[in-house]
């Protein structure tokens, strides 16, 4: 399978454009010098000039630097008009120079991948998104919440990844850079550094290399992020250089971006889990003195001891639970305090808030009883208990989160740790092998791969056979003969034989690591559907604190008022105590997480799902839209059929010798790249020498059997129509009937009586003219894929309307469509035109599909609401689709479609989950149950239920890991879903 994804970082583009609120092509940022402000005052003064400006996306004035940075769009504003309104302010000011330097310097912008901790809800992301959009030199920023990560695409020239950082940690939150589209950086663990000795060798070593930039060395992870010439320096250069020159003492090894996030994850629930334990230990004897000690008289005594104005046992509880409320607790402070800080509000503020309304209370009431001997009841263990079932709740969601990320682990995984490299001397001749890091493999190394070993590249065979197994990739079960000159996939498996293989494509151009990067992508990406998540979340931390505010104010003045009896209150309690708990329950109990959750993780889920299945998923807007696809439209050749075409007749209409004939039209094709020119070409060969189809390698055959070819001039292909070109200075013309027509060729009545022969049995006419004369005809069939028809009528059955689209004939076409089921037939298309048949069915709102291979499908790809390309096609068209069908079935166009029905009605459950937990938890916190039934939420109790409703929407969206793709025999039970 000759597959190939390109063009990963334009995929970001389209991700991250999607969050772009302006013209990111006109912006322009400039640095200016402001004299005459001597205060606070002036600064603002300017800052509020600037930002009056019409075209200013951020100004920022710096009162100690004298300087302004504004960033505007330049086709609204001119750098005069920012001088003119800071002038107009009262103050001075003039372009840096340096800085007019800058702006003749073509801009270069990276894409950084950071990630963020202590996100908690989409209140959270939306903080950090803002925070990094208002950045000076940052274009454009998307964060994802399940996978607690931002996409950054910024100007390394304005802003660097440590002022990103730097950033994201003010603002409160976490921060670490993962990795960047940057090609002449490197990332490298070191072993054997010991002192500081060690470090001052390789600070020598590295200042004497010719081609290394710059280099900063990192002594407490032991990293080493190197900058190089790649014209001057190659990866495994640089390392075995520095291996070299430390004469062994020092070892390096690259560091995998994705393993360093995995570690994260696992130090983040590792730490959780240490924090849930201790504040387990630490509430455990709280419930005990609670609980346990009222029934056990020695003990009950001792608590009951005074010591000083307080009891022993308030004394135990209150370091107790003083240890769990801001210790244990001040992570929830922290983010509560950036969260406000920010302007927003999460989780981490009702848990904050009603842990410390616990707390506080109880020390009220423990002065209070001191002072006036009146003891009211203290709640301690309520704020202990809460945050200990808060982290039990953050552990088990962290380990669920981490569940839906598998895919991108796995994908990880598949690709070896290190390679055999083969070593040839000057003549080519291998002389040795050594084992390097897979990740220093280059392109042009010749690799040995043993059976039963992973292919470590991208690259083709060069010495031996085998068979691969390649369903990792492909999700093609069946291994694949591998012989000399065939491609190889990196990280599939080696089965039987030995292989040596040169490598072509290593890095982030392999295969492997551009699905990996359309998956993350993917993952990265926000559904339409969480606009509605985003939303409640924006209201929903001051909608609950509105409601616990009225649920006290409403229980305390209906006690006020004597509207329910005196027994209700606890013993020693008042009508406050009695208040203020249901309104410590409605806060705690609101869970603004399980509704920021239920859309990422099970898109998450989905997208792992269909890359193990052979569907690659670009985002989560294709995948909702693919659920209410109407019309699917198929491209013919390649698409629906098996895109081998073969020549299964040609005709003679003069007295030309056969073999003329071929030689002809063969060389006629010769520089066509269609299917069917190649289709003729091979058969002219084969005419002549009677050599083996099968010989020809992928489609492709040996250059050195045409040697027989006539000579050419003027060749010209004509969509639509054909080829057309010159031999001996006369004119050949091969193509369909509009070709003729349009050069006054007539086609006598038995000629195309014999190509409407062919056409009515679902084969291509090719008519062949030279020098103005019909020569011959030749028929071309291209057989139809074995599952075209099931799936056909599978797409019927999903209320789905197919319908074909081809440049071919409309005889052939109909005989076609009438083979795999279909009625909807448009033939004779034009390449452009297909799009124009994508637009026309789309007006009536109605949402299309467009499935294609090839060149010409990609306008129509992109103008369908979902394109769907085949993965064995052209790179265009994998480039332009929504959807790649890694393994060229048809079947996956009904796993594409079932699997975005399946993730929104997942979407859809979790949200109706969510929901439904919190419109019926909160009244039920609230206490309106209890006059009627009784039915009272302590607290802790409903901290509980809080902690595991997030947790129940994670473990939803798992559920999507044993969706199984419907099979050919099962496709026809499909049933359109009402």
């Amino acid at each position: 399978m000759d597959l190939q994804l390109t063009s990963v970082a334009g995929e970001e583009d389209r991700l991250l454009g999607a969050y772009d609120d302006g013209d990111s092509d006109n912006l322009r940022r400039i640095q200016v010098g402001v004299s005459g402000m001597t205060c606070a005052a002036c600064s603002n003064s300017v800052e509020s000039a600037l930002r009056s400006l019409d075209g200013v996306v951020t100004a920022s004035v710096a009162l100690l630097q004298n300087k302004a940075d504004i960033s505007f769009n330049s086709s609204l504003l001119k750098d005069e008009d920012i001088i003119n309104a800071i002038e107009d302010a009262g103050f001075e000011a003039e372009i840096l120079p340096d800085q007019i330097a800058m702006q003749s310097n073509p801009r270069r912008t990276l894409i950084g991948q950071f990630t963020i901790g202590g996100m908690t809800c989409a209140a959270c992301v939306n903080s950090v998104e803002g925070i990094l959009r208002n950045l000076p030199g940052v274009k454009k920023a998307v964060v994802a919440l399940a996978t607690s990560l931002g996409e950054v695409e910024y100007d390394p020239s304005f802003i660097s990844k440590e002022d990103i950082v730097t950033a994201i940690e003010d603002a409160g939150f976490e921060a670490s850079f993962v990795q960047s589209n940057e090609q002449d950086k490197l990332l490298l663990g070191i072993s054997g550094i010991a002192s500081e000795t060690d470090v001052q060798l390789l600070n020598d070593i590295l200042c004497n290399l010719k081609g290394v930039r710059q280099f900063s060395i990192d002594q407490t992870t032991q990293d080493l992020e190197i900058h190089f010439d790649p014209e001057l320096l190659g990866a495994r250069i640089l390392v075995d250089a520095i291996e070299s020159d430390s004469y062994g003492k020092l070892k390096l090894f690259v560091k995998n971006p994705y393993a360093r996030m995995a570690s994260k994850d696992l130090e983040e629930s590792a730490s959780v889990f240490r924090l849930f334990t201790i504040s387990f230990i630490l509430s455990v004897p709280l419930l005990f003195m609670r609980v346990v000690c009222p029934r056990i008289p020695l003990l009950y005594s001792l608590l009951l001891w005074r010591c000083g104005p307080f009891q022993m046992g308030d004394w135990l509880k209150l370091v107790l639970v003083s240890v769990v409320q801001f210790v244990i607790g001040k992570r929830f402070y922290v983010a509560a305090g950036r969260a406000l800080r920010n302007g927003s509000t999460n989780m981490d503020v009702l848990v904050a808030l009603g842990t410390s309304a616990s707390y506080f209370y109880s020390i009220y009431a423990l002065l209070y009883g001191a002072i006036t001997g009146f003891w009211s009841p203290r709640y301690f263990e309520t704020s202990a208990m809460l945050i200990t079932f808060v982290l039990l709740g953050k552990y088990l969601e962290s380990l669920a989160k981490g569940k839906t990320s598998d895919a991108i682990r796995k994908l990880v995984e598949l690709t070896p740790a290190t390679a055999t490299l083969l070593m040839k001397d000057t003549g080519g001749k291998v002389v040795g092998e050594r084992e390097i890091d897979a990740l220093l493999i280059e392109p042009g190394d010749l690799l040995k791969v043993l059976p039963g070993t992973k292919l470590p590249a991208d690259g083709s065979v060069v010495w031996g056979s085998s068979y691969v197994n390649e369903s990792m990739v492909t999700g093609e079960s069946a291994p694949v003969l591998k012989e000399i000159n065939s491609p190889v996939i990196g990280g599939t498996i080696n089965l039987h034989g030995s292989l040596h293989i040169e490598a072509n494509k290593v890095g982030s151009n392999t295969v492997l690591s551009q699905i990996i990067s359309l998956v993350e992508a993917a993952q990265m990406s926000k559904a339409p559907i969480q606009k509605f998540a985003d939303f409640i979340a924006s209201i929903f931390v001051p909608s609950v604190i509105t409601l616990a505010l009225l649920t006290l104010l409403g229980w305390y003045v209906a006690g006020v008022l004597g509207a329910y009896p005196k027994e209700w209150l606890p013993e020693n309690g008042n009508y406050f105590v009695f208040s203020l708990m249901f309104a410590i329950s409605v806060v705690v109990i609101a869970c603004p997480c399980a509704l920021g959750l239920a859309t990422p993780t099970a898109i998450m889920v989905a997208t792992g799902v269909g890359a193990k299945n052979g569907v690659l998923i670009k985002g989560g807007d294709a995948l909702e839209r693919a659920q209410k696809i109407k019309y699917v439209i198929f491209d013919k050749t390649g698409t629906l059929t098996q895109g081998k075409a073969t020549v299964t007749t040609a005709k003679v209409f003069s007295g030309m010798d056969r073999g003329d004939f071929l030689t002809l039209v063969a060389s006629a094709e010769s520089s066509s790249e269609h299917p069917l020119g190649k289709a003729i070409l091979e058969y002219a060969r084969h005419f002549h020498f009677f050599d083996d189809l099968s010989d020809t390698k992928n489609g492709h055959s040996n250059n050195k059997s045409f040697d027989w070819l006539l000579e050419i001039t003027d060749f010209s292909a004509l969509p639509g129509h054909g080829v057309q070109c010159f031999i001996d200075g006369k004119k050949i013309l091969v193509g369909n009937r509009k070709l003729m027509a349009e050069n006054g060729i007539t086609v006598e009545e038995h000629v195309e009586k014999f190509v409407v022969d062919l056409e009515e049995s679902a084969e291509t006419g090719i008519l062949v003219a030279y020098d103005d004369d019909l020569i011959g005809v030749m028929g071309i069939a291209d057989p139809l894929k074995r599952e075209a028809a099931v799936v056909i009528e599978g797409l019927k059955k999903m209320g789905v309307v197919p319908v074909m689209v081809t440049g071919d004939n409309w005889r052939t076409a109909q005989a076609v469509a009438k083979e795999v089921g279909i009625t909807d037939v448009k033939a004779e298309v034009m390449p452009a035109g297909k799009a124009d048949v994508v637009r026309s069915l789309q007006k009536g709102g109605s949402l299309v599909a467009m499935v294609g291979d090839g060149i010409n499908d990609s306008p129509a790809l992109a103008a369908a609401d979902v394109g769907m390309a085949i993965g064995a096609g052209t790179d265009i068209a994998i480039e332009a689709a929504d959807y790649v069908l890694m393994r060229s079935s048809l079947e996956d166009v009904i796993t594409a479609i079932d699997l975005s029905r399946k993730t929104l009605q997942r979407i859809r459950v979790n949200y109706v989950f969510a929901m439904a937990y919190n419109v019926v938890a909160i009244p039920v916190a609230a206490g309106l149950l209890f006059p009627s039934l009784k039915i009272k939420l302590p607290p802790w109790v409903a901290g509980a239920c809080m902690a595991l409703s997030s947790v129940s929407v994670v473990c939803s969206s798992l559920l999507l890991r044993r969706y199984r793709k419907p099979r050919l025999t099962t496709l026809l039970e499909i049933t359109v879903e009402d």
